[in-house]
């Protein structure tokens, strides 16, 4: 059994994704930003799309359900239960705690409330992948618009426990500007300054950032250090309590 993991950009900066099964041939999508381009993959690979993994209920990620479902029209759409009247026409609705299949793949369920309420991502523990939606990105988070910051930070929190070899898939290609806003309050991380080089020069050249893994993120994500005594120094927050600074942070972030 092996899982094969396509990435490609939907949208402005949005990110396509496709894992597929080699023993069954059954393929997820997870998320459907923009469904051409979806397809496109499909068609290119030969790989037959048997799910839709929803991670949570914004347009930019649930918009090409129609057209994918028009031309797979056996495809399941999977997607939290507590956002199922928002995304509309669930085949499955899941919660914290359950496992799918796909094909002989097995993805468990973790709620991750905050930049959404029903948010939810996806970890194929055998595979070491996890797809984190809009919640964690690489070097950031996602805005907290329908819970206050500590929702969010607790769902962080409940990621970064993952074991820390797991890819990390995010729904869009910030990278690079989170590496910036990173480094304006955590400035003496020499592991974030060679990570923000290195980003920069993958970007230059028109390749992707992503997958990152939760040991990258743990050493170079402020979102997920805000109990480090240098980020709440450079913060005026030294001594804080960690959920304060990382308000703080994200307030920040949606100011920079």
């Amino acid at each position: 059994m092996t899982a094969h993991v396509h990435q490609f950009l939907c949208l402005k900066d949005n990110f396509g994704v496709l894992i597929h099964d080699s023993a069954t041939r059954a393929t997820a999508a997870v998320d459907a930003p923009e469904a051409q381009p979806i397809l496109a993959a499909l068609a290119v690979l030969e790989w037959r799309l048997t799910d839709i993994l929803i991670t949570h209920h914004h347009f930019d990620h649930v918009q090409g359900i129609a057209g994918l479902k028009s031309q797979f029209p056996a495809a399941r759409i999977i997607g939290p239960a507590k956002e199922a009247a928002k995304i509309g026409h669930l085949d499955l609705i899941v919660s914290e705690g359950d496992d799918v299949g796909i094909g002989a793949l097995q993805t468990a369920v973790i709620e991750v409330p905050g930049h959404t309420s029903g948010h939810v991502a996806y970890w194929f523990e055998e595979e070491d992948i996890l797809f984190a939606g809009d919640t964690l990105f690489a070097m950031g988070c996602g805005r907290g618009f329908e819970e206050p910051p500590w929702v969010l930070y607790e769902s962080l929190l409940k990621l970064a426990e993952l074991p820390r070899e797991t890819q990390v898939y995010c729904g869009h290609e910030y990278t690079l500007a989170n590496a910036r806003f990173a480094l304006s309050v955590d400035p003496d991380n020499t592991i974030l300054k060679e990570r923000a080089a290195e980003v920069a020069h993958l970007r230059e050249e028109g390749k992707f950032t992503l997958p990152t893994t939760i040991a990258i993120e743990l050493a170079t994500n402020p979102f997920l250090r805000a109990e480090d005594p240098g980020i709440q120094a450079s913060l005026g927050m030294s001594g804080a309590d960690p959920a304060d600074v990382f308000a703080e942070l994200r307030e920040r972030k949606n100011r920079f």
